[in-house]
């Protein structure tokens, strides 16, 4: 049986690094995996999973009218559905990832990040957290060494910056991960 998974981490935690090779698995022992990359991240080009290691690779961009279960009856035979930045889907789409998983037998995995800036939780993410069979976090340290849960939006002097939209793209020049006790005394 198919299984939805989540798995989540501050940024810089290997998310697109680790999807990308969950990809060259699949292929490499002959199965069709198809790739999906949030259309509002645009960081290193449209319709592209990049990793800050450098590898990368073109995938298929979503947007909140992408239908996943019609993706799905256009191509079937795929092996795994992967997806990038998830925090990204709306509730509507994570419950057809979920359907998908577990009606038409396709295993989902998808990887994201779990909060905001602020603390807040993506409705992408609260909605995976909620219906995901299987979740993990992936890890990566805070510059002071603790294992960084939060992401922190910073200014052009690295001051935090506590207000704004929730989304706003960006890398480390815009965001550093860090533990929650440097989150709170920033």
């Amino acid at each position: 049986m198919a299984k939805l998974f989540f798995r989540y981490a501050a940024m810089n935690a290997g998310k697109s690094t680790a999807l990308l090779q969950v990809a060259h698995n699949y292929e490499e022992r002959g199965h069709q995996v198809r790739l999906f990359t949030a259309a509002v991240d645009d960081r290193y080009g449209h319709g592209l999973i990049t990793s800050r290691l450098g590898p990368q690779r073109a995938a298929e961009s979503f947007t909140a009218e992408t239908d996943f279960l019609a993706l799905n009856a256009e191509r079937p035979g795929v092996a795994c559905f992967l997806v990038d930045e998830a925090q990204f889907l709306t509730k509507r789409q994570v419950w057809s990832l979920h359907e998908l998983a577990h009606i038409h037998n396709v295993p989902v995995i998808c990887y994201g990040l779990r909060t905001d800036f602020q603390g807040e939780l993506f409705t992408g993410s609260a909605t995976l957290l909620a219906l995901a069979d299987e979740m993990d976090e992936m890890k990566t340290i805070c510059d002071c060494g603790r294992k960084a849960t939060m992401n922190m939006r910073v200014d052009a002097n690295n001051r935090k910056v506590t207000e704004g939209a929730q989304v706003e793209i960006g890398g480390n020049a815009r965001y550093r991960s860090v533990c929650g006790r440097c989150f709170r005394q920033a």
